[in-house]
């Protein structure tokens, strides 16, 4: 069964874009091509201009679940790809443990998995990711199941991590409002197979605080999103024309679906794309 249909789009240096899309659309099967555990049927991933063919340490991988090794304490399991990679036990251990601080869980460097909570796990994940520096982050959904109050929290340190690496990040989640308070953009995916229905730009300006989403440039772009969420192939278009009249009253409407291009199938991830921003 075909997953993804004709997606093209590109995240510039820096940037966090954000994917949205009903269950089944291929969004995981997505960051998987990107990251280079799936080979794409047609098309390609660049990054940096270079195809990525395989597993490459340039891009790092945090799924829903932690995905810790049971029998490794918190310091080992961040250490892990640095082992892989050669480094010495000494070197690796300080980078473990600066990274576990850098998320803000130094205190549980010799715990194993089993004795830590959900969030701090996921914490433990994230470093773990960022061990080799990548130049791209993957993120599958990977505050899915915190309360509302702790995954709140979460995104206000994840954009704090994400300005102090400035490593650009690729998330899927299915909450329009994280989306829109992570991300510079919301790319929407359609029912399976996934094709990119709207590519829209969060006009919130940077840093931001949780009180930004009660800003109206928010509610406008989550109409936008909503829009394109409900609708199937045939009712696009007048999804796209509504989506912009709600838009119109209070600023710009955001762009309609981008220019996938007409070969059947084909798949183009261009990602780290160099430009000045910020």
């Amino acid at each position: 069964m075909l997953a993804l249909d004709r997606v093209s789009f590109d995240v510039p240096e820096r940037h966090i874009a954000a994917i949205v899309g009903p269950n089944g659309c291929g969004k995981s099967t997505l960051l998987r091509l990107v990251a280079g555990l799936l080979p794409p049927d047609d098309g390609v991933v660049a990054l940096d201009g270079r195809s990525v063919h395989g597993p490459d340490p340039r891009v790092a991988l945090v799924f829903q679940e932690p995905r810790l090794l049971p029998w490794r304490d918190a310091l080992a399991n961040v250490a892990f790809p640095l082992e892989l990679a050669g480094w010495e036990r000494g070197r690796r251990e300080r980078r473990a443990r600066e990274l576990l601080d850098i998320v803000g869980v130094e205190d549980v460097a010799r715990l194993r998995p089993h004795q830590l909570s959900g969030g701090i796990r996921q914490r433990v994940a994230i470093a773990r990711a960022l061990a080799l520096e990548p130049s791209v982050l993957l993120l599958d959904e990977p505050f899915s199941a915190l309360d509302a109050l702790t995954r709140e929290r979460f995104n206000v340190e994840l954009l704090s991590l994400w300005e102090r690496t400035g490593t650009t990040i690729l998330v899927v989640t299915h909450s329009i409002q994280e989306a829109i308070y992570l991300a510079d953009r919301v790319i929407v995916l359609s029912p399976r197979p996934g094709r990119v229905v709207t590519d829209v730009p969060v006009e919130l300006p940077r840093p931001r605080p949780l009180a930004s989403l009660d800003a109206a440039a928010v509610s406008r772009t989550a109409a936008i999103i909503r829009e394109h969420l409900l609708v199937d192939d045939g009712d696009r278009a007048d999804a796209t024309l509504r989506a912009e009249r709600v838009a119109s009253a209070d600023g710009p409407s955001a762009p309609g679906p981008p220019d996938t291009g007409s070969v059947a199938r084909r798949s183009w991830f261009e990602l780290f794309r160099r430009e000045e921003t910020r």
